[in-house]
């Protein structure tokens, strides 16, 4: 089955070795970055499959293979909750991966989701500006960038149906889904556009269908990613539908 133009697919066993093949990729574009410009920035994902990832990052066997000082985290998205919820995006990463390793307060770069929508938002894309020194309109140059695939085909916090697909200016927006009756945070396609590398992570039979339709082409948000590389890191179960 043809993947999307210009993007690559590698495919593990399972999980375990989805994420170590995400380390390593992980280890690798960061010592790419500090070799290149002095820092290395990402962009976290959240849902359970970047997990294995971050845990592993933070046990000792990959621990030390990173200057964590040199690394700044900013997240995809975020729920409207504290930082401290059991559902906000960055408590996962906190507890699984930033609160294991020596990393100064001032590289973490987190969505404020304990403020309105709307403020949460500006506040999130006013750092990204301040960061990255960027001008009006210009996306952030992101080293690496973790994406996710919901079942229905969703990536970041942007649904199917939901009118943060079609924000083409800002790079962070307030995105209402009305399947959830909920509010996100998120960065928008724009965002991301000029990471030099965007990698999915994406695993278990749930979400076969939907990378089976993003593959076949289908106009699912994931679908829409653009960067200067992206890649598909899938375990056999997910990948089972487009693998040849």
């Amino acid at each position: 089955m043809a993947r999307p133009s210009g993007q690559s697919l590698k495919i593990f066993q399972d999980k375990d070795s989805l994420a170590r093949g995400a380390a390593l990729l992980f280890i690798e574009s960061f010592e790419e970055a500090v070799r290149e410009k002095g820092f290395f920035s990402v962009v976290l994902s959240g849902g359970a499959t970047p997990l294995r990832l971050y845990e592993l990052l933070a046990s000792k066997e990959y621990r030390s293979a990173v200057q964590w000082g040199l690394a700044h985290f900013f997240w995809g998205d975020e729920r409207c909750v504290p930082p401290d919820s059991p559902e906000s995006n960055f408590n996962a990463a906190n507890q699984s991966l930033l609160s294991k390793i020596e990393i100064p307060p001032e590289n973490i770069h987190r969505i404020k989701g304990e403020l309105p929508p709307m403020a949460a938002a500006k506040s999130a894309e006013d750092e990204l500006v301040s960061f990255f020194h960027l001008g009006a309109g210009v996306p952030p140059p992101f080293d690496l960038v973790l994406l996710g695939l919901g079942s229905d085909g969703h990536t970041l916090s942007l649904f199917p149906g939901t009118q943060g697909l079609e924000e083409k200016e800002r790079l962070v927006i307030p995105n209402h889904v009305p399947k959830l009756d909920a509010w996100r945070v998120t960065l928008t396609f724009s965002a991301i556009e000029k990471a030099k590398k965007t990698v999915f992570l994406v695993s278990g039979e749930e979400k076969a269908a939907a990378m089976k339709e993003v593959f076949e082409g289908k106009d699912l948000p994931a679908a829409r990613v653009r960067a200067k590389e992206v890649l598909w890191l899938a375990d056999s179960e997910a990948a089972v539908l487009v693998s040849d």
